[in-house]
C-alpha cells in the first residue's frame, strides 16, 4: 500500500485537496482525507496529476547510445514526470520492418522503466524511396512518421495514409518540403498538401513541432471545416524562444526558433484549442557535437524534463491557460488521440501518478540532469512545477530526495 497526502488534484477546473490510496497497482481510494498505516508520501503545495504523456521523444537506442538509451532515456522522462512516451525511429537498424523493430521492442521490454510505444517508419530507411512494411509492424504500433525529415514522395504518403487508416495507426508528420527546408515555408507549403492528403485518406494525421502562423491557420482552417482526425502538438522551445534569441548550438533545433511573429502564433495555438497537445521533441546529442561552432551543430535540444514545469510557469501561472487545459495537453489529448488507454485519478484506475511541486520556485542545473544529454538553453531557468515524485503501476520509479 501507497499513500499521497496531503496533495492536490485537478477537478473542474480548480486544484481540490484529496489524498489517494494506492494498492498493488491499482488506484484503491481517492478522498478528503484517508489515514492508513503504510507508506506515505507528503504532497503538501504539491499538484498530483495522472502521469504525463510525451509523444515525441528521441531516445536514440538502437544505434546511437553515446547520445541516450532506453533507460536513460526513461529514466530522464520519468524524472519529468512522464509514465508514457513515444520514442521516434530515426535509428539504427530503423524499424521499418518487424525485424528490425523487434530490436527496438526487445531492448524496451528489458530496460524502459515507464510505458514506450515505439513508432514505426514510414518509409524504408527513412529515404522517401520505397514504402516500408506498415502491414508487418501496424499490429505492434501506435503511430508510423519519418521523423527528422518530410516524406516528399506524395504517393508513398498517400498509400501510407490509406493502410494507416485500415489499421487505425496515425500518421505523424515533420513537416518539411525538400526545396525551401529550414524555412519557415518550408514547413507550412509541407502541411498544406499534407492536409488534403488526410482529407482524402480519413486517417489520423498528426503534425509534429508545428512552428509557423501559416501552418496554424491552415490546421485550424481544417478542423473548423470538420476533420477531426487532423492534429497537431507544439514544443517547450517553440512557444518559449525565437530566433532572434539564438546564442550557441544548445539553441539550434529543426524546426529552428522562428520570428516573435511565429511565436505569438504558436502561442496562441496552444491558448486556443488547435494545438492538441504539448511535446518535447527531447534530442540529446554528445557534448562534442553540440559544443561547436552554431552551423556544424547537430539539430535539437533535450526537454522531457523541463516541459512540464515551462508549461506550468509561464503559462498556467500566468492565467494564460487554465489548469483543465494543461491537463488536457499533458495527458487526456495524448492518450485518447493516440489510443494509449485512459488515465485518471480515480478508483479502479492504473496508478500512473506524477507529483508537481506548483509551490517553490526550482533553478534548473546541469548537475541534476538524468538524459545523456546535456544540451538545452533552459539551465539556470528558475521554474515552477518540477515532480518531485513518479509512481509507475504503483511503484516509485522516481523521488526528489
Amino acid at each position: 500500500m501507497l499513500l499521497i497526502k496531503n496533495g492536490s488534484i485537478v477537478k473542474n477546473n480548480q486544484l481540490i485537496k484529496k489524498d489517494i490510496l494506492i494498492e498493488d497497482d491499482l488506484i484503491k481510494e481517492v478522498a478528503d482525507e484517508i489515514n492508513f498505516d503504510c507508506e506515505t508520501i507528503d504532497a503538501k503545495g504539491c499538484l498530483v496529476m495522472p502521469g504525463a504523456v510525451d509523444v515525441h521523444v528521441h531516445f536514440r537506442e538502437p544505434g546511437f547510445e553515446k547520445k541516450e538509451t532506453i533507460l536513460t532515456g526513461t529514466k530522464a522522462a520519468a524524472k519529468g514526470g512522464f509514465t508514457a512516451v513515444m520514442p521516434m525511429p530515426n535509428l539504427n537498424p530503423f524499424p521499418d520492418c518487424y525485424e528490425n523493430l523487434k530490436v527496438e521492442m526487445d531492448i524496451i521490454n528489458k530496460d524502459s522503466v515507464i510505458d514506450c510505444y515505439p513508432y514505426a517508419t514510414v518509409t524504408v530507411a527513412e529515404k522517401d524511396e520505397k514504402m516500408a512494411d506498415i502491414n508487418g509492424v501496424a499490429k505492434y504500433v501506435k503511430a508510423i512518421t519519418d521523423d527528422g525529415r518530410g516524406v516528399n514522395s506524395l504517393d508513398i504518403l498517400k498509400h501510407a495514409c490509406y493502410l494507416a487508416k485500415k489499421y487505425n495507426i496515425i500518421v505523424a508528420s515533420h513537416a518539411e518540403d525538400n526545396v525551401y527546408k529550414y524555412d519557415p515555408k518550408g514547413e507550412y507549403v509541407a502541411v498544406k498538401r499534407e492536409i488534403e492528403i488526410a482529407k482524402e485518406t480519413m486517417c489520423k494525421y498528426h503534425f509534429c513541432h508545428m512552428s509557423t502562423k501559416e501552418s496554424f491557420e491552415y490546421i485550424k482552417k481544417a478542423k473548423a471545416d470538420g476533420y477531426k482526425n487532423i492534429t497537431c502538438e507544439v514544443a517547450p522551445h517553440h512557444l518559449l524562444l525565437s530566433s532572434d534569441m539564438i546564442k550557441d548550438g544548445n539553441w539550434k533545433m529543426n524546426p529552428p526558433l522562428r520570428s516573435k511573429d511565429d511565436v505569438n502564433a504558436t502561442v496562441n495555438a496552444l491558448i486556443d484549442g488547435t494545438a492538441d497537445m504539448v511535446a518535447s521533441d527531447h534530442a540529446p546529442h554528445t557534448k562534442e557535437e553540440k559544443e561547436v561552432e552554431y552551423s556544424k551543430a547537430l539539430n535539437g535540444i533535450i526537454g522531457i524534463e523541463t516541459s512540464i514545469p515551462l508549461i506550468y510557469t509561464y503559462f498556467v501561472k500566468t492565467n494564460k491557460i487554465s489548469l483543465d487545459r494543461f491537463m488536457d495537453l499533458f495527458v487526456y489529448n495524448p492518450n485518447r488521440i493516440f489510443n494509449l488507454g485512459n488515465r485518471y485519478l480515480e478508483k479502479g484506475y492504473v496508478a500512473d501518478i506524477a507529483i508537481l511541486d506548483i509551490s517553490n520556485l526550482h533553478k534548473y542545473s546541469v548537475d541534476e540532469i538524468v538524459s545523456k544529454g546535456k544540451n538545452t538553453p533552459f539551465i539556470g531557468y528558475e521554474l515552477y512545477g518540477f515532480n518531485k515524485c513518479t509512481i509507475k503501476d504503483g511503484k516509485i520509479i522516481y523521488k526528489v530526495n
